[in-house]
């Protein structure tokens, strides 16, 4: 029985330098493929958050137009209560600037594009619009969404 674990070891080897140096270089040459993907898909869904706020403060600026019949009015944090979204400027933040019967709501996405949502107070049309500033144009593609 010992013999057996002795001869066992004996045979036992381990992997070359080269053989590990091999899969060290495949490995770092599936990373350096998967890394852009990633930070696009990132870029992506910042931008996703973005969109998604722009559109929720659309519905809370609506709510506070039907009780105030002005727009104007419902342009800062104290005129539309508790939204849960960060009003101002900045990175991740929505901001509103209200026209009497219009208004335009800009969604700042972390990735460093703006989305935004406009309201034309003479024919109250809606439209949306996106600048990219980032590195990348995420989900700012030519400057619609």
């Amino acid at each position: 029985m010992l013999r057996k674990l002795r001869k066992r070891m004996e045979s036992e080897r381990g992997f070359t330098l080269i053989e590990l140096l091999v899969v060290i270089l495949i490995i770092g040459i599936l990373a350096a493929i998967a890394l852009p993907a990633f930070l696009g898909q990132r870029a992506k869904g910042q931008d996703g958050e973005a969109k998604s706020n722009a559109r929720n403060m659309v519905s809370q600026v609506e709510s506070c137009y039907s009780q105030k019949q002005a727009y104007d009015d419902c342009d800062t944090a104290t005129d539309l209560g508790t939204t849960g979204l960060t009003i101002g400027t900045g990175d991740g933040a929505v901001s509103v600037t209200g026209t009497g019967q219009g208004y335009s709501i800009i969604g700042q996405s972390r990735s460093g594009n703006d989305f935004t949502i406009a309201k034309d107070a003479t024919s109250g049309a809606t439209s949306r619009s996106c600048t990219s500033t980032g590195a990348g144009n995420g989900g700012c593609n030519g400057g619609n969404w």
